[in-house]
């Protein structure tokens, strides 16, 4: 008799394997465009506060804090997706 420590059956390991692949790749282009567009909205915001001085210094705040929300925004649906992938639960 063969014991086995495996609580998953093979339908179920194939569909975790494939939906952790794609979690992780989904997972990952999210992180990387959230930090593409937190990179561009913080250079931004500095360029236009330093182009503008303390006329332009709300906006160029605004702008940073833009990019720094969808940064983190967008890091946070990351977790969620790859956890989502491996099957975690909260």
């Amino acid at each position: 008799m063969t014991v086995s420590n495996n609580k998953d059956s093979g339908v179920t390991q194939g569909a975790k394997a494939v939906t952790s692949t794609l979690g992780n790749t989904v997972g990952g282009l999210t992180n990387t465009v959230g930090g593409v567009v937190g990179a561009v909205g913080r250079g931004l915001g500095e360029t236009v506060t330093g182009a503008t001085g303390s006329a332009g210094k709300p906006v160029g705040d605004a702008l940073k804090d833009v990019g720094d929300g969808v940064q983190d925004g967008s890091a946070n649906i990351a977790k969620g997706t790859k956890d989502a992938g491996q099957w975690k639960t909260r």
